[in-house]
């Protein structure tokens, strides 16, 4: 069985993902028919260096179509990174790297976390994003954590 090279390199990058899980929900405003809006936090910890851990919190839309998963979810989030235990920064880190990346509608968006090394202030800073094949968003919100030297 063969692969294509660009399956190799989407599995070689979901390798690199951090899987998230879901700390809980709350809702924002009330739906006759089908599920409440609400914002959802997701909790990840970065899959490359130990002792960091980030929080994620994301507008999902309600509804009939929310309730189906056909809802695109707004572009509306935030993100929380800490130190969770010792910081190992590995030998060779990339300057920018994908780290986590969850679906927000049932075409081609998502918000995607990228992680950036500031060396200059040993500093990691973690920027979401909202992602779109054509069209993405502005919309973006950081969080940085300093390396302890």
């Amino acid at each position: 069985m063969r692969f294509s090279p660009i399956l190799c390199t989407l599995l070689l990058v979901a390798a690199h993902v951090a899987h998230a899980d879901e700390v809980g929900c709350t809702s924002t405003s009330f739906r006759i028919f089908g599920a409440n809006d609400k914002v959802c936090v997701l909790a990840f910890d970065d899959p490359r260096i130990p002792g960091v851990s980030c929080h994620v919190s994301q507008a999902k839309t309600g509804g009939v179509k929310g309730t189906i998963g056909v809802a695109e979810d707004p572009s509306r989030f935030a993100i929380s990174c800490h130190q969770t235990g010792p910081i190992t920064l590995p030998d060779k880190l990339p300057k920018e790297e994908s780290v986590f990346s969850e679906s927000t509608s049932i075409l081609f968006k998502d918000t995607k976390v990228v992680r950036m090394f500031d060396a200059k202030r040993n500093t990691l800073v973690y920027v979401a994003v909202s992602r779109k094949i054509i069209n993405g968003s502005p919309m973006n919100s950081i969080s940085t954590v300093a390396v302890p030297r």
